[in-house]
């Protein structure tokens, strides 16, 4: 009785995040800001805080770099950075920008919520 092994293709990973256009079109406004305040190499950092009646809450910081085990992740030629304690919450997460009438900012659609707080702050997996 032999046996043989066979080596099965792997499956690709889905991408950690995406960013959506408009988000990609915000973070390039803000890096050429950036960049023109003299503060060139700036760049977001994501990560997930413990905070909220729900849970969790996004954090966005502007860092110099990735930090050590930081993911860099780059969508539509523009590079954010993400916390690696974060990753496990954000894979599949689509990152955008909107604009409502009197508020704008980034918003995450993130496959791996299972609900939200009720201002829309926190949420939870």
């Amino acid at each position: 009785m032999s046996t043989t092994t066979e080596t099965r293709p792997r499956r690709a990973l889905p991408p950690l995040m995406g960013l959506s256009d408009a988000a990609a079109e915000r973070l390039r406004g803000l890096y050429a800001a950036g960049e023109a305040n003299g503060e060139a190499g700036r760049t977001l950092r994501i990560a997930v805080k413990t905070k909220g009646c729900s849970g969790m809450a996004y954090d966005l910081t502007w860092v110099d770099g990735p930090g050590p085990g930081d993911e860099v992740v780059t969508d539509k030629g523009v590079t954010v950075v993400v916390d690696r304690k974060a990753t496990l919450f954000l894979i599949g997460t689509i990152m955008d920008y909107e604009v409502k009438a009197m508020s704008a900012g980034f918003t995450f659609t993130n496959p791996n919520e299972k609900g939200r707080c009720g201002c829309g702050e926190s949420f939870h997996v």
